[in-house]
């Protein structure tokens, strides 16, 4: 098995470089691990590289919560410290310290 060189890790708040949304990760693919439909589905001029860890992040924006599957080179790390209000960051993390949440089991 190759080992992950991910950017971001487990709990971090992390935001989309383009698009107005942040979220916290969740989990994390070592590659492109989506189907072919959703990745055709993106305009060809901003399709992300397959080879390089892609984020599943508990998102928010100003209208709603929704889970989000994003590159690597689409994010960058929220220096906001506010907390992500996605209703599912309870269930799946614990305290808020230094723009990450605290993972209290494993995730999968």
């Amino acid at each position: 098995m190759n080992q992950i060189d991910a950017k971001f890790h487990l709990g971090q708040i992390v935001c989309h470089r383009v698009h107005p949304f942040r979220g916290v990760v969740f989990d994390v693919d070592p590659e492109f691990a989506n189907s072919d439909e959703w990745y055709d589905a993106l305009p060809e001029d901003s399709r992300p590289r397959k080879d390089q860890p892609f984020y599943h992040l508990l998102a928010e924006n100003s209208d709603s919560y929704y889970v989000a599957y994003v590159s690597e080179q689409n994010l960058v790390a929220d220096t906001s410290g506010e907390p992500v209000s996605h209703p599912d960051v309870a269930q799946m993390f614990g305290e808020l310290t230094g723009g990450a949440y605290a993972v209290g089991a494993q995730l999968n």
